[in-house]
């Protein structure tokens, strides 16, 4: 296996070749030498508990150290309920596969079948949260479905199929993203293709009102979905999602949630959810994380790049990245946790914002690399997962290629 700094794989160097190398940070010698020696640490003990062909990454270290149980589940210990959602667990496996991480994948998604799915993958989508209940038990709280992680299941199940040459990985995945096409998609009158939220609970017939989450939606996704199940309009989903972010982003700033409706008249058109608002916060920033991991030649990539310009100005304007902003008006409220800019970076470097890079990376480096070893509060759940989107994919660990496929570190190494 090749150094942790050397890639093996020609077509990956490639593609990884646009991170800017930017400057170096002018760290105060003792903070360098604590960020030297926790790095050190880190890389021994990552090293000695990976398989051969794992390139070392010490954020999925620390996420299985500190977030995985036993059995399998990705743990939110912030709320009352202890819960593990299918964004938790499809998130994991993903992360498992760019690791080289098999046994790990195996255990997230075995205890996802047997607790979100009853044990078995027939017509049902998995429940989207599981807890302790009210009664003292633990089970299922929600058994409703969230589209978004039942594509990235499928997306992690399909790849680990490819990368793995498990075909039983492939078969899984496909019959995912078939019930999502089957129970979770909708054809928007006078729009097209959309992706409701989960099966049921987001159309209001007596008001002609579908509720839509734009951060649900990511390209690359779409992309592998429609070579391997072309039997869908995935190509249309993916053309849609620009064409709804564009829409509903007027500042360039993306909402939580949006809404089409169609009225008496025959018009139709998205307008502002009527449940959330206007506001873009902890949904909406997926979303400019989602663009800035799609592939430069891809041609949604610089078009919705460029309609998500607001909260970068906004970062650069008053130095952070708000919690939460109005997408009609542009007010920014609050300042938002590490994650937010961890969420960013991508945009960031296919944006050619460097000075941005620059001054953030050794900061939310010191926040989730290091926070075990410095004594720091361990970091949210939210705030670890966009962490490991953000910061993996600035240190290569992973990109996703025009058709949707994933490229990974360790590939053609082993």
């Amino acid at each position: 296996m090749q150094h942790s700094g050397q890639i093996g794989n020609e077509r990956l160097r490639r593609a990884l070749a646009r991170r800017p190398a930017g400057r170096r940070s002018s760290a105060a010698p003792a903070w360098r030498a604590l960020l030297l020696a926790a790095l050190l640490f880190l890389s021994q003990a990552t090293a000695a508990a990976s398989p051969a062909c794992r390139a070392p990454w010490p954020l999925w270290e620390l996420l299985t150290q500190h977030y995985l149980s036993d059995d399998g589940r990705i743990i939110d210990d912030a709320v009352a309920t202890q819960h593990s959602t299918s964004e938790s667990q499809s998130y994991g496996m993903f992360f498992a596969l760019v690791a080289n991480d098999r046994q790990r994948f195996d255990l997230i998604w075995e205890w996802s079948l047997n607790n979100l799915l009853d044990g078995e993958l027939n017509d049902a989508l998995p429940a989207w949260q599981w807890g302790l209940r009210d009664d003292g038990e633990w089970g299922v709280l929600d058994g409703n479905a969230a589209s978004d992680a039942n594509l990235w299941f499928s997306y992690a199940l399909l790849e680990a199929g490819r990368l793995w040459s498990n075909p039983g990985y492939t078969q899984q995945g496909l019959r995912l993203a078939r019930l999502v096409a089957e129970q979770e998609w909708v054809e928007l009158p006078g729009f097209g293709p959309q992706l409701l939220p989960g099966p049921t609970g987001f159309f209001d017939e007596a008001a002609m009102l579908w509720r839509l989450n734009p951060s649900y939606l990511v390209i690359p996704q779409l992309r592998l979905l429609a070579r391997l199940d072309p039997a869908h309009d995935w190509q249309g989903l993916a053309a849609g999602t620009l064409d709804m972010i564009r829409t509903v982003s007027p500042r360039g700033l993306a909402p939580d949630w949006t809404a089409y409706h169609q009225m008496a008249e025959g018009q139709s058109g998205f307008v502002v959810d009527p449940v959330t608002g206007d506001i873009g916060s902890y949904d909406a920033i997926r979303t400019y994380l989602w663009a800035g991991l799609i592939d430069d030649s891809d041609p949604i990539a610089r078009p919705l790049r460029h309609a998500l310009y607001g909260m970068t100005a906004i970062a650069r304007r008053s130095g952070g990245v708000p919690e939460k902003v109005s997408t009609l008006t542009g007010a920014s409220q609050g300042m938002g946790p590490a994650g937010f800019e961890a969420a960013l970076l991508p945009l960031w470097a296919t944006t050619g914002q460097y000075d941005l890079l620059n001054s953030r990376v050794p900061a939310l480096r010191a926040r989730f690399e290091y926070w075990s070893l410095s004594g720091a509060p361990r970091p949210a759940y939210y705030d670890m997962m966009l962490a490991m989107f953000g910061l993996g994919w600035y240190d290569q660990h992973y990109r996703f290629a025009a058709d949707g496929s994933l490229l990974t570190r360790w590939e053609n190494s082993c």
